[in-house]
């Protein structure tokens, strides 16, 4: 119970509890944040940690008086989305095979058609979806999994991958920077992030649309 409250405490105060984790920790918060990306990113378990507020927030806070360095942070936290996408590919392409073997009431959960299916789509769409799929929640968890599972070229996927983290860590963080020495901003920031995390799972709701739709 007491790692669910801090989750909402995190999505729902998100700059209260980095100043509070900051006082309390110092320069070990890096250490953490570098943790909460790369979980984000690397465990297709956890797919609902507040990646894009995290990261406008710390960027308000590197524009604080004795804050969090941008300099040092952005490079790290790059570091974790690469390192933890690039798990994540690695455990789906470890089970892209013996996910075959799995069966509910003897019929196969996943079959090989699916898989060769998978893997011409990030054949031909994988680049442009593993760059964006960073700018959506539980897809930018999801996505690099599924990548895995296709057996898309790691040749492609990681150059690809790097070019996501740097625009989605250095985008999101160098916003929250700016934005965040405007007193309006700062003064509302609780209805900006609850904005940023509406805007990042509203392309899942249009998606879920447009498919209701066409059935």
């Amino acid at each position: 119970m007491e790692y669910i409250h801090f989750f909402i405490e995190l999505l729902t105060h998100t700059k209260d509890v980095l100043l509070m984790l900051f006082q309390q920790y110092g320069t070990l918060i890096y250490g953490i944040l570098f943790l909460i990306i790369f979980v984000e990113t690397g465990l297709v378990i956890f797919p609902l940690l507040p990646g894009d507020s995290l990261l406008f927030t710390a960027g308000l806070l590197c524009a604080q008086p004795s804050g969090l360095n941008i300099w040092i942070l952005i490079p790290l936290l790059i570091v974790a989305a690469v390192l933890g996408d690039n798990v994540n590919y690695f455990v789906g392409k470890f089970f892209s095979q013996k996910v075959l073997s799995w069966r509910f009431n003897g019929k196969p959960l996943v079959k090989q058609q699916w898989l060769d299916q998978t893997h011409e789509f990030f054949e031909k769409n994988g680049t442009k979806t593993i760059i964006l799929a960073r700018f959506v929640p539980i897809v930018r968890t999801v996505t690099p999994f599924v990548s895995g599972v296709g057996r898309m070229n790691y040749s492609t996927f990681l150059p690809y991958d790097i070019l996501g983290g740097v625009i989605w860590v250095g985008g999101v963080t160098i916003v929250g920077y700016f934005l965040g020495q405007v007193p309006f901003v700062e003064k509302n920031l609780e209805k900006f992030i609850l904005g940023i995390v509406f805007l990042s799972v509203l392309p899942i709701f249009w998606q879920m649309i447009k498919a209701r739709a066409a059935k």
